[in-house]
């Protein structure tokens, strides 16, 4: 406790805090100075809670401090009941939950900042289901989801250029840098353009310099256009060919096949995936699932130490135990009632587990030959593109086969010429034997009549005397030739050395000054930098307090303006009206009868009775109707009856005249067969 207490003053002692307390001064302090204190160090981890507790109710101050705790994960030690007597010592202020707190909130500041600052960010906020059930909330909740991902990205890309290390300096030195290539580019280019105006028709050259450059950049995109079409060429063609071969499978498949052996083969492939979707599937999701869930919890929880991680492992081993203790006794409890089925269960686990080890095996050989397909389809790839050859097909392999029946005959002539040169190299190698044979027998005479003569060794030392002076006299040759070389060489180099320090000189020399005095700027900027950055961040900070008080004085104009308007429209709307009232009464005051008549009540009187009379008018007319409704229906229905007869004396005529006609024509039809 001594230590926990000496490291809380020390860091109170320094920035930001300055509180300048000793061990007897800080534990004096009261509860309410606790509680300050506390949120003092809370307001440096998160600014919205440098607040004064005096302002506030203890039941918002202890809210507060909770949400904040729960939010950087702050594990008060002991079990619930502890935590009710946390919650209750944070609202009191004792001394005993305060000063743990304290010493864990100022060890590991920077990280509780960096937690804190997220938070405002990646704290979700929780929407009720039923509100979801918008389609307007559920997009904008959708939305906020995306905003958070982006944000978590863009932390991360923050945190990995933090950590890449790179500075301002090493930028401006890689840009001083940068710039004095530039300058040496330029000047060199200045250079050549001065050697090429001495030269004739240079501006013609640099055209058709200019022109040539255009065409091999053409001719590279061309060459690459092509290189494209070949490969989509190459690839159709992979595609056809796997087309055709699934085509033809397909055709010998059907002409194979019955109908009985395809619908057996699809039940079987719908079985097994119907296995696989409502059984196989749905436990491997609820596992994952939960193992999902049971991460998620382990990473929400706070960092573990050893002895926690000691303590869990002990109560799992604990709870295993009790686990099977249960299982023993619910074993011995149930074991004579459930005899008869023992056999069954454990037959139908065994039979399950077979079948999901089957299943697991039909779905990796699955994979297998999908992966063998496509190694297959990369390696007639490769081997297009390596040697541009191509899937053979059953005519093009039986030529190849052809091919390699006429080569296999010209290999065994071939193959009988080797023999025959075989044989005939043995030959010579032994006639080579013989005669190396016979050359020892005449050096060993030779050297036996020098003996004998007493110059022994002599032929040997004349053949080795011979060819080391022509190896004398080719080295000579070659170092003659490397010195003639070297010694231009060396010219050369010097010639150029010089002419290179010659030009460099005064570069190097302005090149010294302006490196005095980029040093010298350098430093300027960096202090005015400072300087700057100091009256920014004061006129910032003034800014936005600024823009704070004008947005809201705006805001209240706004208010005020749109007031004054409604208010506007609502007097001119009632001085409309109050003119109008008092035309109205200025003409039904007015003794003038033509005044008088303007007047809205009058003309709304003289409507009155007009109505009044239309109505009357419509009323007599109505009677009339009515009384004459029943004499007129009769009339109506005497007509309709007489139409109607009138138009059976019309079919009757007709059909009278129709028979007529016909007796007339059978008479003359008569008179005609009694003429013949």
């Amino acid at each position: 406790m001594g230590d926990q207490m000496q490291f809380i003053v020390e860091k109170l002692n320094q920035e930001p805090f300055r509180k300048n307390y000793n061990l007897i001064s800080f534990d004096s302090l009261e509860s309410v100075q606790l509680l300050q204190l506390l949120s003092d160090v809370l307001g440096e981890i998160d600014p919205k809670h440098a607040v004064d507790i005096r302002e506030e109710l203890p039941e918002q101050t202890a809210k507060r401090m909770l949400s904040l705790l729960g939010i950087l994960k702050y594990k008060p030690p002991g079990s619930v009941s502890d935590l009710s007597a946390f919650r209750q010592g944070l609202v009191t202020g004792s001394k005993p939950v305060i000063h743990p707190l304290l010493h864990w909130l100022l060890q590991r500041t920077s990280e509780l900042k960096k937690r804190a600052y997220l938070a405002r960010f990646l704290v979700k906020l929780e929407v009720p289901a039923e509100f979801l059930q918008d389609d307007t909330v559920a997009d904008i909740d959708k939305q906020y989801e995306e905003l958070m991902e982006a944000f978590k990205n863009l932390h991360k890309e923050y945190e990995q250029l933090k950590i890449s290390g790179l500075s301002t300096a090493e930028i401006r030195r890689d840009i001083s840098a940068m710039e004095e290539e530039k300058d040496q580019l330029v000047k060199r280019v200045e250079r050549l353009k001065k050697r090429v105006e001495t030269v004739q028709n240079h501006q013609r050259m640099l055209e058709i310099a200019r022109q040539l450059r255009l065409e091999k950049e053409r001719e590279e995109s061309l060459a690459q256009q092509k290189q494209e079409q070949k490969s989509q060429l190459f690839h159709a063609e992979q595609r056809l060919q796997r087309a055709q071969l699934q085509l033809k499978e397909m055709r010998d498949a059907v002409a194979d096949s019955k109908p009985e052996s395809l619908m057996k083969k699809l039940e079987e492939e719908i079985n097994f995936n119907s296995y696989l979707v409502t059984e196989k599937m749905p436990g491997e999701l609820e596992s994952k699932k939960a193992s999902v869930y049971l991460l998620q919890k382990v990473l929400a929880e706070p960092a573990m130490t050893q002895s926690d991680l000691t303590s869990l492992q002990s109560e799992i081993n604990e709870v295993n135990a009790e686990m099977n203790q249960l299982i023993e006794k619910r074993m011995m409890k149930y074991e004579p009632t459930d005899s008869k089925f023992s056999m069954y269960r454990q037959q139908a686990s065994i039979i399950s587990r077979k079948k999901e080890a089957k299943a697991e095996e039909l779905q990796a050989a699955k994979e297998e030959m999908s992966r063998l397909e496509r190694q297959v389809q990369q390696r007639s790839s490769q081997a297009h593109e390596l040697e541009g050859s191509e899937i053979l097909t059953e005519d093009e392999f039986k030529q190849y086969v052809n091919k390699l029946r006429s080569k296999n005959t010209l290999y065994k002539k071939k193959r009988l010429e080797i023999a025959e040169i075989t044989a005939e190299y043995g030959i010579l190698q032994r006639t080579e034997e013989l005669l190396k044979q016979r050359h020892e027998a005449i050096q060993q005479q030779l050297q036996m009549v020098e003996e004998k003569k007493g110059i022994s060794g002599y032929s040997y030392t004349q053949e080795e005397l011979e060819r080391v002076s022509a190896v004398k006299s080719e080295m000579d040759e070659m170092k003659g030739q490397t010195l003639d070389n070297m010694s231009e060489m060396v010219k050369k180099l010097n010639a150029v050395v010089a002419e290179k320090k010659a030009s460099l000189a005064p570069v190097i020399k302005e090149l010294r000054q302006l490196r005095q005095k980029c040093q010298e700027l350098t430093q300027e900027c960096d202090e005015k930098k400072i300087q700057y950055d100091s009256c920014a961040a004061g006129l910032e900070s003034n800014r936005s307090a600024l823009e704070q008080e004008v947005k809201g004085l705006l805001e209240e104009c706004a208010l005020e303006e749109s007031n004054y308007r409604y208010i506007h429209c609502m007097k001119r709307t009632l001085e409309v009206q109050l003119q109008r009232a008092k035309e109205e009464m200025k003409a039904y005051v007015s003794p003038d009868p033509q005044e008088r008549r303007k007047a809205i009540r009058e003309q709304y009187t003289r409507m009155i009775l007009e109505q009044e009379n239309l109505g009357k008018k419509l009323r007599e007319k109505q009677k009339v109707i009515r009384e004459s409704h029943g004499p007129n229906m009769k009339q109506r229905k005497m007509w309709q009856d007489f139409e109607q007869l009138m138009e059976c004396k019309r079919e009757c005529f007709q059909k009278q005249q129709n028979q007529a006609a016909i007796g007339q024509v059978i008479q003359e039809g008569g008179k005609d067969r009694l003429v013949l």
